[in-house]
């Protein structure tokens, strides 16, 4: 199983980033990786939810579908991989610091075939990938304060 983490500081309230954070849709505001987002589930986010999130990559539509294991209001979130090119497990929890927020975010993923050849790689490539979003998110995020 090959892990990582990454923390950012945000000026907003905790219930305000993890409001944000906690909903997939959010994420092709921040995240470069992904074009549009599609909650699959209706109502509140909470254990069971489900969204996908699309991709083009090499030129192709791709699609993965991550559902809500865990919830805990206003300090973790974690999804798994229902459908998509990588089995992943990550979460995302935030604190109070000093008037602002530390947003975690973490990745787990247990490669296993060409993914497990490929492992070497992909863990630098996630962890490059997401050390470029995090001032992306702390951009969005303290913009609408």
């Amino acid at each position: 199983m090959a892990s990582f983490e990454m923390t950012v500081e945000v000026d907003r309230l905790p219930d305000e980033v993890f409001g944000f954070v906690s909903d997939l849709s959010n994420d092709p505001k921040w995240r470069r990786e992904w074009e549009r987002a599609k909650p699959l589930t209706e109502g509140p986010i909470g254990v069971g939810s489900s969204c996908a999130l699309y991709a083009k990559v090499f030129g192709r539509q791709t699609e993965s579908v991550y559902e809500v294991t865990e919830f805990e209001a206003s300090r973790i979130v974690k999804w798994r991989t229902v459908h998509g090119p990588l089995p992943l497990i990550f979460w995302r929890s935030v604190d109070g610091v000093d008037g602002g927020t530390g947003v975690t975010m973490g990745y787990s993923g247990d490669f296993r075939g060409l993914l497990g050849l490929l492992r070497p790689l992909l863990i630098p490539l996630g962890r490059r990938a997401l050390s470029g979003d995090l001032p992306a998110l702390k951009r969005v995020l303290e913009a609408d304060a």
